[in-house]
Protein backbone atom coordinates (compact mmCIF):
# COMPACT_ATOMS: atom_id res chain seq x y z
CA UNK A 1 0.00 0.00 0.00
CA UNK A 2 1.17 3.52 -0.63
CA UNK A 3 -0.34 6.42 0.39
CA UNK A 4 -1.15 8.66 -2.73
CA UNK A 5 -2.76 12.52 -1.22
CA UNK A 6 -4.81 14.00 0.56
CA UNK A 7 -7.80 15.68 -0.73
CA UNK A 8 -9.87 18.71 0.78
CA UNK A 9 -12.89 19.74 0.14
CA UNK A 10 -13.97 23.53 -0.49
CA UNK A 11 -16.51 25.37 -1.16
CA UNK A 12 -14.27 27.91 -2.91
CA UNK A 13 -11.43 26.09 -4.84
CA UNK A 14 -10.09 28.89 -6.77
CA UNK A 15 -9.29 31.17 -3.12
CA UNK A 16 -7.83 28.10 -1.86
CA UNK A 17 -5.95 26.96 -4.72
CA UNK A 18 -4.46 30.82 -4.48
CA UNK A 19 -3.63 30.29 -0.82
CA UNK A 20 -1.43 26.64 -1.45
CA UNK A 21 -0.06 28.24 -4.80
CA UNK A 22 2.09 30.80 -2.38
CA UNK A 23 2.18 28.82 0.37
CA UNK A 24 3.97 25.81 -1.45
CA UNK A 25 5.66 28.18 -3.80
CA UNK A 26 3.88 25.70 -6.91
CA UNK A 27 1.46 25.57 -9.46
CA UNK A 28 -1.50 24.05 -8.99
CA UNK A 29 -2.98 22.19 -11.99
CA UNK A 30 -6.75 21.64 -12.39
CA UNK A 31 -10.03 24.35 -12.97
CA UNK A 32 -12.37 25.35 -10.34
CA UNK A 33 -13.50 22.29 -9.16
CA UNK A 34 -10.36 20.25 -8.70
CA UNK A 35 -6.91 21.25 -8.76
CA UNK A 36 -3.54 19.29 -7.43
CA UNK A 37 -0.42 20.32 -6.18
CA UNK A 38 2.69 18.28 -6.15
CA UNK A 39 4.89 19.70 -3.93
CA UNK A 40 7.42 17.05 -3.61
CA UNK A 41 5.73 14.24 -1.71
CA UNK A 42 2.21 13.11 -1.67
CA UNK A 43 0.06 14.87 -3.63
CA UNK A 44 -2.38 18.09 -2.02
CA UNK A 45 -5.79 18.14 -3.87
CA UNK A 46 -8.38 20.06 -3.56
CA UNK A 47 -11.94 19.45 -4.87
CA UNK A 48 -15.38 21.76 -4.19
CA UNK A 49 -18.11 20.34 -2.25
CA UNK A 50 -20.30 20.50 -5.34
CA UNK A 51 -17.96 17.75 -7.11
CA UNK A 52 -17.58 15.65 -4.46
CA UNK A 53 -21.73 15.33 -4.40
CA UNK A 54 -22.12 14.82 -7.70
CA UNK A 55 -18.81 12.34 -8.21
CA UNK A 56 -19.73 10.49 -4.61
CA UNK A 57 -23.08 11.78 -3.57
CA UNK A 58 -23.56 12.24 0.03
CA UNK A 59 -23.82 15.41 1.77
CA UNK A 60 -20.21 16.75 2.04
CA UNK A 61 -19.00 19.47 4.58
CA UNK A 62 -16.17 21.90 3.29
CA UNK A 63 -13.92 23.49 6.09
CA UNK A 64 -15.09 21.17 8.69
CA UNK A 65 -12.14 19.56 9.20
CA UNK A 66 -10.50 20.25 12.77
CA UNK A 67 -8.53 17.00 13.34
CA UNK A 68 -6.31 16.64 10.52
CA UNK A 69 -3.03 17.98 10.37
CA UNK A 70 -1.00 18.88 7.28
CA UNK A 71 2.78 18.71 7.63
CA UNK A 72 5.37 20.06 5.48
CA UNK A 73 8.81 19.74 6.39
CA UNK A 74 10.93 22.79 5.40
CA UNK A 75 14.54 24.00 5.29
CA UNK A 76 14.09 26.55 7.72
CA UNK A 77 10.92 27.57 9.88
CA UNK A 78 11.55 30.68 11.11
CA UNK A 79 12.26 32.10 7.43
CA UNK A 80 9.25 30.42 6.47
CA UNK A 81 7.31 32.31 8.99
CA UNK A 82 9.07 35.57 7.58
CA UNK A 83 8.40 34.68 4.17
CA UNK A 84 4.21 33.35 4.60
CA UNK A 85 3.41 36.23 7.28
CA UNK A 86 1.02 38.60 5.03
CA UNK A 87 -0.75 35.16 4.13
CA UNK A 88 -1.24 33.73 7.20
CA UNK A 89 -4.46 35.44 9.33
CA UNK A 90 -4.82 32.73 11.63
CA UNK A 91 -1.60 31.74 13.82
CA UNK A 92 -1.98 28.75 16.07
CA UNK A 93 1.52 28.16 17.35
CA UNK A 94 4.61 30.60 16.82
CA UNK A 95 7.75 28.62 15.84
CA UNK A 96 9.11 26.86 18.61
CA UNK A 97 10.84 24.09 19.75
CA UNK A 98 9.28 20.40 20.43
CA UNK A 99 10.28 17.97 22.89
CA UNK A 100 10.12 15.73 20.24
CA UNK A 101 13.22 17.44 18.27
CA UNK A 102 11.67 19.40 15.75
CA UNK A 103 10.80 22.97 15.36
CA UNK A 104 7.39 23.80 14.39
CA UNK A 105 4.68 26.32 13.99
CA UNK A 106 1.06 25.93 12.93
CA UNK A 107 -1.39 27.72 11.72
CA UNK A 108 -4.82 28.05 9.52
CA UNK A 109 -5.52 27.82 5.72
CA UNK A 110 -8.74 30.19 4.31
CA UNK A 111 -10.60 26.93 5.11
CA UNK A 112 -9.45 26.40 8.49
CA UNK A 113 -7.44 23.10 7.93
CA UNK A 114 -4.62 22.90 10.50
CA UNK A 115 -0.75 23.09 8.43
CA UNK A 116 2.49 22.37 10.50
CA UNK A 117 5.75 23.54 8.75
CA UNK A 118 8.64 21.69 10.88
CA UNK A 119 12.09 20.74 11.23
CA UNK A 120 13.84 18.10 12.63
CA UNK A 121 16.62 19.74 14.77
CA UNK A 122 19.18 16.86 13.18
CA UNK A 123 18.68 18.49 10.02
CA UNK A 124 19.33 22.39 11.07
CA UNK A 125 22.97 21.14 12.28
Amino acid sequence: MKFAYTRLVSDDVPRLAAFYEKLLATPSVGNDDYVEFRPGGAILALVSRKACEFMHGGNWVAGANRSAILEFQVDDVDRERDRIDALVTHWLQQPKDMPWGNRSMLFRDPDGNTINFFRPFAANS
